[in-house]
């Protein structure tokens, strides 16, 4: 490193205007200092040439949200925030674009819905504008803002998007394209969410089988095709299918990716609970605890796929007659989502189902009915009458009503 460039660094460190971050690679302005600079760029008309150096810089180092980038990712994001503040100009639009898209992807893997979505909408509008609705580029930032808004249970919203990037890239690209296999593969988990069962098997087992033909039987594409379609059966109580999918899947992710990537964790918790479902429960809660744990340490203890997790181990507490330990986990769960995602969530509304449940087996039928009945309604008007969840809900009250428990709701 030049010896003038060190002198400059160490006079401003002797005077406090920078210091080194923890992991003594980086350095960090004092907040006053960057006032005075932003007021000494605007008094002397400089401001906009360093946003446009400041956004080419950025955009040069931050990548995509891809697993293998978080540690750049989360050293630079606060970094992306800012620059999601600034209006480019016509010549830094495509590389404003393309820093936002890579920000809201990861902002997206973190579980951070609002922020997310504002940088991938911003990027969409962006790249439509500049490239058009059909180029590459907007598809795929089109494809991760429908990711988002599948999370958030906006289903209608997301599947009109996918439907969109799935026929785009079946013209542009060919229907055997990977790009073409992720969207429909995208399309088939938003008619999952949906109960659509049989619509999203038929993509799913097509998607597969193009993926193994077309990448082989243990590219990591291929085995999010298989772990999709093992979901699907799931849902269909099609368990011993699933378990055998399931198992596949997790055995070459571990050898692939290893036992704590975030897909192959994903992968443990879909055995854990096929196993739950065929009365294992030993078996499930032996791997839920190990999702658990390490969710927490890998992705944070709010992170959706975290409290996905706590809440498969709370049901398997709930199963083995530890309802004290259940309800622990799922009051915890309900709370976090209602902040994190919103009351109306389907999947805080999940987590009201569970705790009810819960409640019911503790003998207490009342809270347990009204919290149901919460449940139900809110299902009916977020999910549709006809979802498959909403049904459970409703067939749950009648039955719990026909055995005469009566809430203070009902009277």
């Amino acid at each position: 490193m030049d010896n003038g460039f060190e002198d400059d660094v160490a006079m401003l460190r002797d005077y406090c205007l920078i210091a080194t971050d923890e992991g003594g690679d980086g350095f960090e302005m004092h907040g006053l200092v960057q006032l005075s600079t932003r007021r000494w760029l605007e008094a002397f008309g400089q401001e906009e040439v360093f946003k446009k150096q400041y956004i080419e810089r950025l955009t040069a180092s931050f990548p995509t949200g891809k697993y293998e980038n978080w540690a750049t990712c989360r050293s630079l994001f606060a970094h992306v925030q800012v620059a999601l503040g600034y209006r480019p100009s016509e010549d830094t639009a495509e590389l404003w674009a393309k820093l936002l898209h890579n920000g809201g992807w990861y902002a997206w893997s973190q579980g951070r819905y609002d922020v997310a979505q504002q940088m991938l909408g911003e990027a969409r509008q962006v790249r439509e504008k500049k490239l058009g609705k059909k180029d590459r580029a907007t598809l795929a930032s089109t494809s991760i803002f429908a990711h988002i808004l599948l999370d958030r249970g906006r289903w209608e919203e997301a599947e009109k998007l996918e439907v969109q990037v799935m026929e785009t890239s079946k013209t542009k690209l060919g229907a055997n394209h990977p790009s073409t296999l992720t969207s429909m593969a995208d399309l088939a988990s938003t008619y999952r969410s949906q109960g659509r069962w049989a619509e999203a098997e038929k993509l799913e087992v097509q998607v597969m089988e193009t993926r193994k033909t077309k990448l082989g039987a243990d590219h990591p594409d291929t085995l999010t095709s298989m772990a999709d379609l093992a979901s699907t059966l799931w849902n269909q109580g099609r368990w011993a299918e699933a378990e055998k999918l399931e198992v596949q899947v997790m055995e070459t992710r571990k050898t692939k990716l290893g036992a704590d990537h975030p897909d192959t964790l994903t992968s443990m918790a879909n055995l854990a609970s096929t196993l739950w479902n065929q009365g294992r429960w030993a078996e499930a809660e032996k791997l839920e605890v190990q999702v658990m744990e390490t969710s927490k340490t890998k992705l944070g203890a709010d992170h959706p796929d975290t409290l996905t997790s706590m809440a498969n181990l709370a049901s398997t507490y709930r199963n083995q007659g530890r309802w004290a330990e259940a309800e622990k986990l799922e009051v915890q769960v309900m709370e976090t989502r209602k902040t994190k995602l919103g009351a109306d969530h389907p999947s805080t509304l999940t987590s009201m189902a569970n705790l009810a449940f819960t409640w019911k087996s503790q003998g207490r039928h009342q809270e347990a009915l009204a919290l149901m009945e919460d449940c139900a309604r809110a299902r009916q008007r977020v999910i549709g009458a006809k979802h498959p969840d909403t049904l459970s809900a409703l067939t749950t009250v009648e039955q719990w009503r026909s055995e005469g428990v009566s809430s203070s709701q009902s009277g």
